[in-house]
């Protein structure tokens, strides 16, 4: 038996001094620096097949639709 997710938060990412924002219950990926957010979140949409995106206050979450 295969079991799927349809839609799911799979990460957080954020900035060092951001961190205080992001909850529990996913992975939370902490960086320096917003370059690093960036390059980050990316890496790991591809590598999950999600889709990132900017909750603009500081944190990108990352999903499976």
């Amino acid at each position: 038996m295969e079991i799927q997710f349809q839609e799911a938060i799979l990460a957080i990412v954020v900035k060092k001094e951001d961190r205080e924002k992001a909850g529990g219950g996913v992975p939370i990926f902490v960086t320096e620096n917003e370059e690093e957010k960036i390059r980050v979140a990316q890496t790991l949409a591809s590598v999950l097949k999600g889709m990132v995106h900017d909750l603009g206050n500081g944190v990108f979450i990352l999903v499976k639709h």
